[in-house]
């Protein structure tokens, strides 16, 4: 706002305790921390109260119908993300289950049930492969370690 940098304050810190005193000092900087406070909450409540006026007098509006004018394809995106953000927001991603917004007994919610049971089965059946390669992986390792074993084992200095 007013571009001080951290000499400016110094130089301001130290006129501040020269003028008013040590005593004093965190008097003085109390009060102008709540006076900034003040001036800033001001500043929101005022900007807040433009927002609303421009909101009931149809700003938004406005400017929806320019953006769409000036860039159709670009709306169109818009569209297709805000309906992926209310499907998204409809399923509750900690459980398979839908939330209550979406009736079980109704198509979708048979579809959404029956789609986290397969996801269900999918990664389970990932999971025991990843596990049967690991353990195959591991054998085969210990394999080559007993292999290699052996063959020092029948090296010359291992005779001798």
């Amino acid at each position: 706002m007013f571009d001080l940098g951290w000499s400016e304050l110094l130089v301001i810190g130290v006129v501040a305790l020269i003028v008013v005193g040590p005593k004093d000092l965190p008097v003085l900087f109390r009060n102008v921390g709540r006076f900034v406070g003040k001036a800033k909450g001001m500043a929101r409540e005022f900007s807040r109260a433009m927002n609303d006026a421009a909101d009931e007098a149809g700003v938004k509006d406005v400017t929806k119908t320019l953006k769409t004018a000036t860039n159709p394809l670009g709306s169109a995106l818009d569209g297709v993300r805000d309906a992926a953000r209310d499907v998204t927001k409809s399923f509750d991603i900690t459980s398979d289950k839908p939330k209550p917004k979406i009736d079980p007994d109704s198509e979708t919610g048979k579809l959404a049930a029956e789609r986290a049971e397969s996801a269900k089965k999918i990664q389970a059946a990932t999971a025991r492969a990843a596990a049967e390669r690991k353990a195959r992986e591991a054998a085969e390792a210990l394999k080559q370690a007993e292999e290699m074993e052996a063959d020092l084992n029948k090296t010359p200095e291992a005779k001798s």
